[in-house]
C-alpha cells in the first residue's frame, strides 16, 4: 500500500513539474521596455577626417558605442512575435590647441625649430584653438522573432532587427573664448592676425597649430602654393606633416542615412508576474552607399566614399508586460 501511495505521489508531481517547464498553450501577450545596446564598430564614416584633425578614433569611444533607447514585442501567432526598436548613440570628444605664430624667412615652409637664426622667435596667443567632434547613430527598427520554450518563464528566441539609421559626424572649430564678457563677439587673435592673409596648421609632431603670419605680404595664389607641396605625405608616409586649419570658426556636419540588418539571438527571462529580462546578442550590418553622405543636411557630397556601419552587439531590455 505504501509503495502505491509513493508511486501515485512522484508520478503526479512529476506531471505538475512538466507543466511547469512546459508551457500547455501558447501564450499570447507582450512588453514595453527600456532597452540599452552595445555595438562595437569595426569603423566610422569620416574616420580619416578625425585621424587628420588630431583624434584617435581607436580611443573614440566606440568600441562599444553605447545606444539607449526601447524597444516592444507582441505574440502574433504560435511561435511568431513581432516587435519594434529605437535607439540613439552618441558620442562626443574634443581637442585644444595652442596657438603660435612665426615669420618665415627662408622660403621652407613650416616653423624650423632645429634652424632658429633663420625664422623669428615664436609668439603663444593668448587664445587656443578649440575642436568639438560628436558622432550620432540612430536606429529605428522592426523586430521578426521565432520563440523556442524552454521553461514556461524562460525562452530562447532567434530573429532579425530590420530598418532605417541614420548617421551624423559634426565638427566644430573655433578660438576659445576666453570669458563670460567674450561671449557673443567676434574672436580676433592678437596683432590682428586674422585680418591679414596668414596660413595656419596643424603639426602632427607636437600637436601644435602654427600660423606664418607672412611679413612679406605673399599673394594668395603664392601663399597658398608655398605650403602646397608640404600638406602632402611625405616620401615614406602615409599622413601629410601639415594640415590646414580653420581659425575663423567653423560647424560642419555630415550625415547619411542607410538599411540596417541586425540578426540575432535573445534570451527571455520573466521573473515576475508582469517584469522581465532579455539579453540578446548578434551583428549588425549597415552600409551608406558611394556618394550618398551629405553636408550639412542637404547639400550632396558626390565623392563620399562607400562606408559601412558593421560590429557586434549586445542588447538588453528591462520591459514590463507579458
Amino acid at each position: 500500500m505504501k509503495k502505491t501511495l509513493l508511486i501515485f505521489i512522484f508520478a503526479n508531481a512529476l506531471s505538475f513539474s512538466q507543466g511547469n517547464i512546459y508551457p500547455t498553450e501558447t501564450n499570447y501577450g507582450g512588453g514595453i521596455g527600456f532597452s540599452s545596446m552595445y555595438m562595437v564598430l569595426d569603423s566610422i564614416p569620416g574616420q580619416s577626417i578625425l585621424n587628420s584633425l588630431g583624434f584617435d578614433t581607436d580611443e573614440l569611444g566606440t568600441k562599444p558605442l553605447v545606444f539607449f533607447g526601447g524597444e516592444g514585442f507582441a505574440q502574433m501567432s504560435g511561435p511568431w512575435r513581432l516587435g519594434g526598436y529605437a535607439g540613439i548613440g552618441t558620442q562626443p570628444v574634443s581637442n585644444v590647441y595652442d596657438i603660435k605664430t612665426y615669420e618665415e624667412k627662408n622660403d621652407i615652409a613650416g616653423y624650423q625649430k632645429d634652424n632658429i637664426d633663420e625664422t623669428s622667435s615664436l609668439k603663444q596667443l593668448t587664445d587656443r584653438l578649440t575642436i568639438n567632434a560628436r558622432i550620432n547613430f540612430l536606429m529605428g527598427a522592426m523586430t521578426v522573432e521565432y520563440v523556442i520554450p524552454i521553461y514556461r518563464d524562460l525562452e530562447v528566441t532567434t530573429g532579425a532587427l530590420m530598418g532605417v539609421g541614420g548617421y551624423s559626424l559634426a565638427i566644430d572649430q573655433h578660438v576659445k573664448v576666453r570669458s563670460y564678457a567674450d561671449i557673443g563677439k567676434q574672436s580676433r587673435l592678437e596683432d590682428g592676425i586674422s585680418k591679414n592673409l596668414h596660413h595656419a596648421y596643424y603639426d602632427r609632431e607636437d600637436k601644435t597649430v602654427y600660423v606664418d603670419i607672412n611679413k612679406n605680404d605673399k599673394s594668395y595664389d603664392d601663399f597658398i602654393k608655398f605650403f602646397e607641396d608640404h600638406t602632402l605625405p611625405e616620401p615614406n608616409e602615409t599622413k601629410a606633416k601639415y594640415r590646414e586649419m580653420n581659425l575663423a570658426g567653423s560647424m560642419t556636419e555630415m550625415s547619411g542615412t542607410f538599411f540596417n540588418f541586425q540578426p540575432y539571438v535573445a534570451v527571455k527571462w520573466q521573473f515576475l508576474d508582469r517584469m522581465g529580462l532579455r539579453i540578446s546578442a548578434g551583428f549588425n550590418k549597415g552600409l551608406i552607399g558611394e556618394g550618398k553622405m551629405k553636408l550639412n543636411g542637404h547639400m550632396p557630397i558626390g565623392d563620399s566614399s562607400k562606408s559601412s556601419l558593421h560590429g557586434f552587439t549586445v542588447r538588453t531590455v528591462l520591459y514590463f508586460g507579458l
